[in-house]
């Protein structure tokens, strides 16, 4: 065997070490990577399984509030089972391995369900703002059929938009066309009616209701006691409404916001997005859906109450919750139907109710 024999020999051994390492890498990676994304999903559907089993098993929780809920939940649910699945396979071993179909199909479901979750997320805003600021004529603006209506037209904007965006994506016929531009993006109306104009409306109504607080609070605090005790109970309860607030539109903007601007830059500007840093943009935008059930449930006891009683005590022992929730809906009832009981009473429930 030649000199030069040998040393092709150990080059080709050392180039395939080399290559058999880097897989050995990947591989490891991978695994992580699936792991860690699919615990995500788990938890985001069981946080609103348990929302939507909590809503339907117990009676006195049908309210047209909670059906707002319920539609979100199950917006969020969908997403967990089908969106966050098929968005980790592309992620992880990327879309260019597979029949441009599979884009489109991932496209699809992410589009209507985040656009259906987000709109749900309006229409739960729109709810409180009558809550809240117009209580004595809430239960004639808000009722059932109306809440039904809110829910069809989240659902049938979400399905419509999602139809624009695909008939353009029909033309292309390369899978790499498609695995840039994510159906929500494709063009200048995706992003106005799946996020800008919600947010806007979003932020409107939160300024509202927030504004409202900060009155009630004044109001407080002239017709009643001045005492220290009086005024500290005050203060606390105008931190905690103002803490659900901040909480609710912070991890919404959190979310979605670095996701559309980005895009928006790259829109604007014409530049191309890494797909590493598109889809990490993606995944902190699809983990609103994991965290809407702790936000928009857990913050009522009502449903921390149910919570605890479907995970942890047994079936014979409902009924007692049953009761308890009945009283708490007869409570609130009363006070809506009161102006002076509900005008001392609207600070504290908005950090209860938001």
């Amino acid at each position: 065997m030649s000199l030069n024999h040998k040393h092709s020999m150990q080059w080709r051994f050392l180039a395939w070490a080399n290559r058999a390492a880097a897989r050995g890498t990947l591989s490891a990676v991978c695994v992580l990577l699936y792991i860690f994304l699919g615990s995500l999903s788990v938890v985001t559907v069981c946080g609103n399984l348990l929302v939507i089993i909590s809503i339907i098993y117990f009676k006195q929780l049908h309210t047209p509030t909670n059906y707002l809920i319920l539609s979100l939940a199950v917006a969020d649910l969908l997403v967990g089972v089908v969106v966050f699945p098929v968005s980790m396979e592309f992620t992880v071993t990327s879309c260019f391995y597979y029949k441009d179909i599979f884009c489109k199909i991932r496209d699809s479901f992410d589009a209507m369900l985040s656009t259906a979750s987000i709109l749900n997320l309006c229409c739960i805003s729109i709810d409180r703002y009558y809550a809240v600021c117009q209580p004595l004529t809430y239960r004639t603006k808000i009722n059932v059929n109306v809440v039904v209506v809110m829910i069809l037209l989240s659902w049938g904007v979400s399905l419509l938009v999602t139809i624009g965006f695909m008939i353009p994506d029909l033309k292309h016929e390369k899978c790499e066309v498609n695995c840039f531009n994510d159906v929500l993006l494709a063009d200048i109306f995706g992003p106005i009616f799946s996020f800008y104009l919600p947010v806007i409306v979003m932020l409107c109504i939160y300024l509202k209701i927030f504004l409202v607080a900060q009155e009630q609070v004044r109001s407080i605090q002239n017709t009643t006691c001045q005492s220290k005790k009086s005024g500290a109970t005050v203060s606390k309860m105008e931190r905690k409404a103002t803490k659900t607030l901040v909480t609710i539109l912070g991890v919404f903007l959190m979310c979605w916001t670095p996701f559309f601007l980005c895009f928006s830059f790259r829109l604007l500007n014409n530049v191309s997005v890494p797909l590493p840093l598109f889809e990490t943009l993606n995944w902190i935008a699809l983990l609103n859906s994991m965290l809407n059930p702790f936000i928009y449930a857990f913050f009522y006891s009502w449903f921390r109450s149910a919570f605890r009683m479907i995970t942890l005590l047994p079936a014979s022992q409902h009924n007692v919750l049953s009761s308890y929730l009945l009283l708490g809906n007869k409570r609130h009832n009363i006070l809506r139907h009161n102006s002076a009981l509900y005008s001392r009473e609207t600070v504290k429930r908005l950090a209860q109710y938001i």
